[in-house]
């Protein structure tokens, strides 16, 4: 496997990130890739976006979000989305993607990131639990906060 590497958000790369090919049944846990919430409270100049690469092949996305204001703890320091191509999934795109986003929160100053999931079978939290998330509460909409404590 080539190396992989990160490389900024761009008109170019948001295509070939938003044509990222998900597994049957993760569809239900995954909104358009590169998609920014529009909801109260969230400034989109604190997302922090990256694609991924191996090669100059996109196989992956990753938004983390950063405000030390927001109104919830949970969004302060928050690993927001992962998207990784099916066919790529297995090979460590997603855990790069979550120490790329780990090493952002760091450089920040952050102590903790968070993750929100949905739960269900074919969700990411067992490979969120894996990474070294704990479960630290849920949304008012149903949703599992995880957290990670950056030593």
């Amino acid at each position: 496997m080539t190396q992989l590497h990160l490389d900024e958000l761009s008109a170019q790369t948001a295509v070939a990130a938003n044509s990222l090919e998900i597994r049957p049944g993760q569809e239900n846990f995954a909104t358009p890739t590169t998609y920014t919430q529009e909801e109260p409270g969230i400034d989109p100049t604190k997302a922090w976006s990256r694609v991924i690469k191996e090669g100059d092949q996109v196989v992956g996305f990753v938004r983390a979000y950063f405000d030390d204001d927001h109104t919830r703890p949970e969004l302060r320091s928050c690993l927001w989305r992962i998207t990784v191509d099916a066919a790529h999934q297995g090979a460590g795109v997603g855990r790069f993607a979550v120490e790329a986003a780990i090493d952002e929160a760091r450089s920040r100053g952050k102590d903790h990131l968070t993750v929100i999931w949905t739960p269900g079978d074919a969700g990411p939290g067992e490979f969120f639990h894996r990474l070294g998330f704990v479960d630290s509460g849920e949304t008012s909409y149903g949703d599992t906060i995880g957290s990670l404590t950056l030593g």
